[in-house]
């Protein structure tokens, strides 16, 4: 046998390697296919390739692994106990960029699933690898680890412990400052899995310089790097008050609220939520974002917006108006409450109810003032109809009636509490009687009007245990009035009411009028 008979015999073992290689990466990226190559073991045949002596084959062999181990989290485990971590890392250093790219792409695959895998990843020694993969002069393979490092990181704060011990966070800030579009994105949105977890993981991206470099890419024109910029800031402000205002300090105002009006949604959302997470913390923070126009800003932008696109304006809105008097006036000027009563109309999903609720609870439960503006808007009986909806959850009835419990006790507006004597609960209705006890006895117009609208006779109606705080409010309205008065509306005698009340209201009437 010649020695090119020898030669081809290996020629065609390292084509049919590739062929093997590449016919896996291939049927592995259609789904019907995936069950047939798992039930045939290819896992385990795999493996020896991914120490072949051709580049290409070890590079397609970690395609398809990577492939196989995204669809579902078996084949990820399966790949994981078949040993293949320490083979596909082991060399990593010295492979081309496009086996760094793949290899990362594994990684990553296998890290999504769950922090039991990521936890593997880690243990084998991968994110060392990772960082160095971050250092190289290729965009793509940099783009691959920062990736890989976000599914790694997002699962839980001692995973996220471990991307920071690595080093990665200094290179992921260089990223953020790379030209491609691609790199910036990946690496921002990897900066707000680190930072979302606790105020320390935060303040280490921080440190490294991070707020400065993302604050100026929010007017950048693409919407899918201003997503995660916005994303990352929100993590970074959430956390605690020297947070926010070191976001704020990068001068984020006023160029984040153009992001309220942008067309992609997911930018007006993350932009609302930055906001949200700035606006809880103090009055001070609220009050600047009132200066530079936030409010007016936020309620435009639940006003164009459906579903829960709408959920972080409504509780910036809320926020705001919780901290003062004052705030709470800004939103009511800007005119906060309409949008938000719609949002309790319109919306389908409770938690954006609640949401609402909760928000117009926090605008009326300062002062008369404030509750009269809530109620005059019909937010009232709105609230109350979702109350007693059988099929809210049991989280918004909560949310509505501290919604309500906020607003009545401060509503001393009759015209609108008047209404809700018929329909409400007890549970409720204690809060309304509750505020025409402390009305009527001062108002000599209202006590008329109670009479004459039928207000008084429906108090009769009202069954409340003898002793009881609502019994109190009860006699408390009934002292307001002649006992005939109170008699003839007991007895649900229109006409003996109208000439009792005349023959009472007469200028020659002793009674508190």
């Amino acid at each position: 046998m010649s020695q090119r008979q020898v030669l081809q015999v290996f020629e065609q073992y390292q084509r049919a390697r590739a062929q093997f290689a590449q016919a896996v990466a291939d049927l592995a990226a259609r789904p019907q296919s995936i069950d047939t190559l798992q039930s045939a073991g290819v896992v385990c045949l795999l493996r020896p390739l991914l120490l072949d002596v051709v580049p290409s084959i070890r590079q397609t062999t970690a395609l398809a692994l990577g492939r196989l181990a995204d669809y579902d989290v078996d084949l990820a485990e399966a790949v994981v106990k078949a040993g293949i971590l320490p083979q596909l890392i082991c060399a990593l250093p010295e492979e081309n960029r496009y086996y760094k790219k793949t290899a990362a792409f594994v990684l990553r695959a296998i890290a999504k699933h769950s922090p039991q895998l990521a936890q593997a990843i880690v243990q084998c020694g991968a994110l060392e690898m990772l960082v160095i993969c971050l250092e190289d002069f290729d965009p793509g393979v940099k783009e691959g680890a920062s990736w890989a490092f976000g599914y790694i990181a997002r699962h839980n704060p001692e995973l996220s412990q471990a991307v920071v011990d690595a080093g990665a966070v200094p290179l992921l800030v260089l990223c953020i400052q790379e030209p491609e579009i691609a790199l910036k994105r990946i690496a921002a949105s990897t900066l707000s899995d680190i930072s979302k977890h606790s105020p320390e993981l935060a303040q280490t991206v921080v440190d490294a310089g991070a707020i400065a470099h993302l604050a100026q890419m929010i007017p950048n024109p693409d919407a899918k790097l201003k997503r995660q910029v916005l994303s990352a800031l929100s993590q970074i402000a959430k956390h605690s008050v020297d947070l926010a205002e070191l976001v704020v300090e990068a001068e984020i105002f006023p160029v984040v609220l153009t992001c309220l009006k942008d067309s992609d949604e997911y930018v007006k959302k993350n932009g609302a939520t930055l906001i949200r997470e700035i606006a809880k913390h103090t009055p001070e923070l609220s009050q600047l974002i009132v200066n530079s126009g936030g409010v007016a800003a936020v309620i435009d932008c639940i006003g164009s917006c459906r579903g829960t696109v709408r959920l972080p304006g409504i509780m910036t809105l809320g926020y705001v108006a919780a901290h003062s008097e004052n705030l709470s006036m800004a939103v009511i000027v800007s005119k906060g409450i309409p949008p938000l009563c719609v949002c309790l109309i319109e919306e389908h999903e409770d938690h954006i109810k609640a949401a609402a609720a909760w928000a117009l609870g926090q605008i009326g439960r300062h002062t008369a003032e404030h509750a009269r503006h809530v109620a005059v808007a019909n937010v009232l009986p709105t609230l109350l109809d979702i109350y007693v909806d059988t099929r809210s959850s049991e989280d918004l009835k909560m949310k509505t009636k501290k919604a309500l419990k906020n607003i009545l006790q401060k509503c001393t507006y009759l015209p609108a509490l008047e209404p809700l004597l018929h329909e409400a609960p007890p549970n409720i209705m204690k809060h309304i009687i509750g505020q025409f006890s402390k009305v009527l006895p001062h108002d000599s117009k209202a006590r008329r009007l109670f009479v004459t609208t039928g207000g008084l006779k429906k108090v009769q109606e009202i069954k409340a245990e003898p002793g009881s705080l609502l019994q109190e409010y009860i006699n408390t309205i009934n002292n307001c009035y002649p006992e005939e008065i109170v008699s003839a509306s007991f007895l649900h005698q229109a006409g003996n009411i109208f000439s009792v009340l005349t023959a009472s209201l007469s200028p020659s009437c002793s009674w508190r009028c």
